[in-house]
């Protein structure tokens, strides 16, 4: 799908960074050197507006100088890395990349499932909520917190897959931070993973690209869905 064309030939990153997707995202694109135009756009009050770039009405969406549309983060920073002349954002290959793709994955899906909790908690009155549903999203996000745990701890005080860090650094500390604020889930229990969590909030470009989470109450409620 094409858009409009970026203005002065510069990519447009759409989405807010209290979306551990668009974070990661942004966090790539501007260790990798990429400069973007930021539009902070909520899936909520700017549905629309987001749908004129991506039918899904889903964030992150890239729109390239040329105008053609990336969607969903993997997608994007398959595509970055891709590129050529680029630098890689995971190992090339071999026990490093498998070991950073299954961290991905862990994250991945635990951020998967605080988003579906977060669905439910705002689509949802209190009474019409499934508990069943959210205790079962708690249980695998902190199953695979426990499993992000166990490999913080094995690799000490180095990155998780390599020597440098790579994009599972990136997504691990972008979506245990998600996880934190809004399942919400206290990561002390997992001191290995808040020790790796802290050190990447820590650098300056974790810090330029962060949003606190907020989650917007339903109409005609007081009650908060953080």
């Amino acid at each position: 799908m094409s858009g409009r064309p970026a203005s002065d030939g510069i990519m447009i990153l759409i989405g807010m960074y209290d979306s551990p997707f668009t974070r990661r995202v942004a966090i790539a694109l501007a260790l990798l050197g990429y400069g973007f135009e930021h539009r902070a756009w909520s899936v909520g009050a700017d549905f629309d507006r987001i749908r004129q770039y991506s039918p899904l009405g889903r964030v992150p969406v890239l729109v390239l100088a040329d105008g053609q549309v990336l969607t969903e983060s993997a997608a994007i920073l398959d595509w970055l890395e891709h590129e050529p002349g680029g630098a890689m954002l995971l190992p090339a290959g071999g026990a490093e990349r498998r070991e950073a793709m299954r961290l991905v994955g862990l994250a991945s899906g635990a951020a998967d499932r605080c988003v579906a909790s977060v669905l439910e908690r705002i689509f949802h009155p209190a009474e019409h909520r499934s508990a069943a549903l959210l205790e079962r999203n708690r249980v695998q996000v902190e199953g695979a917190l426990a499993a992000l745990d166990d490999a913080c701890a094995a690799r000490g005080d180095r990155w998780l897959a390599s020597e440098a860090m790579t994009l599972a650094d990136i997504t691990v500390a972008c979506y245990a931070n998600y996880a934190a604020q809004s399942l919400p889930v206290d990561l002390s229990p997992w001191p290995a993973l808040e020790a790796h969590v802290a050190r990447c909030e820590a650098l300056d470009v974790f810090r330029a690209h962060y949003t606190p989470f907020f989650t917007p109450q339903p109409k005609g409620t007081k009650e908060s869905i953080a």
